[in-house]
């Protein structure tokens, strides 16, 4: 963790949202027991397996169709999902179902605290992988109505994190809109892959959240400038440094 920066030195906490703010390993493998439950495969594979086949998938399919909204992306690639695992294919109903889970998909537990907490610091922006319709789902109930100053999604900037492109339009946006500069944003998420690694070529700070036993989006080289397990903890360190 750095030693000569400060959390309070920032204006601005940009958050990547699906496995920073919302548990999305629990929400995928629970929007996955259909498919598992109709091919008698329960109990077949680990979570890691299933995890790790969903994001190469995911990973792939995004940069094939990076102008696909996530909710239809996900429909694209749960049949896929099942020819790798050796399920029976899913309707298209079924495909559009687990497309649709993303809005349902939990909070983690200190979300929603810690970021009220923050906001009385930072303006609040999201830089998320999905689609403007499932990101006002997960505000609207996972994480209760929480007020972000902004909200950018793969959908408006037409490319997929960890394209550099998203997070150039999102730094273009703040600097508009009110008036911060890269260097007074801190990137926020869990994802080394999708977050961390492309914040770093485009020159900004990054706190990481670890969210210990996350499978998805870990990289053998770990970059930020801070390392909390919880926003909550991010939040703490905050407050510490106010008093």
């Amino acid at each position: 963790m750095a030693t000569d920066l400060k959390l309070s030195d920032y204006r601005l906490l940009c958050f990547d949202v699906y496995g920073t703010l919302v548990d999305w390993e629990t929400g995928i493998l629970t929007a996955l027991k259909p498919l598992l439950a109709a091919n008698d495969a329960t109990s077949k594979f680990s979570n890691e397996h299933l995890l790790t086949v969903y994001h190469e998938l995911e990973a792939a399919q995004q940069a094939a169709t990076p102008s696909m909204p996530y909710a239809e992306l996900l429909a694209a690639i749960y049949p896929k999902l099942a020819v790798r695992l050796d399920l029976v294919n899913p309707t298209s109903a079924e495909s559009a179902a687990f497309g649709a889970s993303v809005g349902a998909w939990p909070a983690f537990p200190d979300t929603v605290a810690a970021l009220r907490r923050l906001r009385t610091h930072y303006k609040l922006v999201v830089l998320s992988n999905v689609d403007r319709g499932s990101f006002a789902a997960t505000n609207a109930g996972p994480l209760e109505g929480v007020p972000f100053d902004l909200v950018v999604t793969a959908q408006d900037v037409g490319t997929y994190k960890p394209d550099p492109a998203n997070f150039e339009h999102m730094l273009r946006r703040v600097e508009a809109e009110f008036g911060v500069k890269p260097e007074q944003v801190i990137q926020t998420a869990q994802s080394q892959f999708h977050d961390h690694h492309p914040a770093k070529k485009v020159g900004l700070k990054s706190s990481w959240i670890v969210r210990p036993g996350a499978i998805m989006g870990n990289r053998g080289e770990e970059l930020y400038d801070w390392k909390f397990d919880t926003l909550g903890e991010m939040a703490d360190a905050l407050e510490r440094e106010q008093q």
